[in-house]
């Protein structure tokens, strides 16, 4: 046991560490493998390669994405602010290079190749962006002289046009949404968020005319199109939770995963669904909520902006993706190519998500408040509680 009076590195994290959060966020890790070990072999077979290739793969990026999300925890705030800058300027012109130097995958360019490895770097710009646009509100809010919300309108506006260049819909439909609300978080007022919806409902029209990628899907998706392959995953994914019931119909024993190609990607919460029962997918979403919940609630007990704009943006990114990623399974949404974080397949997936939740963790570590107000909130830059 260690004890409080330990003044040492691990000891100060140990204590400031918020413990539920950790062990939700593990829990998803240990459920990723799992069900990768359940999605992933019909995949692998279809594709020649050994059964539990892409559960090796997994377990091989998952690794360095525990050590990462754990040394990023030990961060203090200005740590995370420059972690978030420089993943930003490394990431921005990888994800510009795309454009130019990166395949193209089902009629997109998102993907690098470094070496052996493929990357996408929007994966790593999203929670960067989230951090910068946090500590732009936060201190345009603090100090008068600080032109915060206009900085960070023009960091929104270089990050979501290289997105729908690539195109990208989903992801900058994702981004445009939580920088919504920490825009309105920062003190915008209900006219001017009500013009920013305006805003953003005539760039999704305008989105539909423009790209006819776009066109195709929603058509395809409302009936009016013709079928395709994406609209076969999905009708099949639907079926699965009806085959499976509340309690599935056991590890192992799926149907699904032999013949949807995204079986372990987009589509393992159908898998899920078919081999461990609706129940299971219920508890599933919980944590997923409670991840989210558990940071909204810490940051409303915050005093400093940025904390309380970095931990809300962060943890609504992380909601947001999950519930996107069910709703195309469940067939509330067409599909986005969203995956389900620390549950899908994806190296780059779960290097950013360790990114991501590295940061909420050193945001959301208790740190003393003035005598004045009591309880916890932000120590100095540069200290631990």
């Amino acid at each position: 046991m260690i004890s409080r009076a330990e003044r040492t590195r691990f000891g100060e994290w140990w204590w400031t560490i918020d413990k539920p959060l950790l062990a939700a966020l593990g829990t998803l890790m240990v459920a990723g493998i799992v069900l990768s070990l359940a999605a992933s072999p019909g995949v692998a077979d279809r594709l020649n390669l050994d059964l539990f290739h892409f559960v090796n793969r997994q377990v091989m990026f998952l690794v360095p994405a525990v050590v990462l999300m754990f040394a990023l925890s030990f961060l203090d705030l200005r740590g995370v602010r420059r972690t978030a800058l420089i993943a930003f300027l490394i990431f921005y012109p990888l994800m510009i290079a795309t454009l130019f130097i990166g395949p193209e995958i089902k009629g997109a360019h998102r993907w690098i190749q470094i070496g052996p490895l493929g990357l996408q770097p929007s994966e790593f710009v999203k929670p960067a962006f989230i951090v910068l646009a946090s500590w732009l509100f936060a201190e345009g809010s603090r100090r008068g002289d600080v032109p915060g919300r206009l900085l960070s309108i023009a960091l929104y506006g270089a990050t979501i046009g290289i997105l729908m260049l690539q195109p990208d819909f989903g992801q900058t439909v994702l981004i445009s949404v939580v920088w919504g609300a920490l825009f309105f978080l920062a003190g915008l007022s209900w006219v001017l968020m009500g013009g920013l919806a305006g805003l953003g409902i005539g760039g999704v029209f305008l989105a539909y005319e423009a790209f006819p990628h776009i066109r195709a899907r929603l058509a395809k998706f409302t009936g009016s199109g013709a079928g395709s392959n994406e609209n076969f995953q999905s009708e099949r994914a639907f079926d699965s939770f009806v085959s499976g019931g509340w309690l599935g119909r056991g590890p192992g024993e799926g149907t699904v995963k032999r013949i949807l190609p995204d079986a372990h990607t987009d589509f393992i919460f159908a898998v899920t669904g078919e081999e461990f029962g609706i129940l299971f997918c219920l508890i599933l979403l919980s944590l997923f909520a409670f991840v989210v919940l558990r940071g909204l609630w810490i940051a409303a007990q915050e005093d400093d902006p940025f904390t309380r704009f970095a931990t809300s943006g962060l943890v609504m990114l992380f909601g947001l993706q999950s519930a996107i990623n069910m709703a195309v399974n469940v067939q509330l949404m067409p599909a986005k190519g969203m995956t389900l974080p620390f549950i899908s397949y994806g190296g780059s997936s779960l290097l950013s998500l360790a990114l991501s939740m590295g940061m909420l963790l050193a945001l959301t570590r208790r740190r003393p408040r003035s005598r004045i107000t009591g309880g916890y909130s932000a120590l100095p830059e540069g200290q631990y509680a």
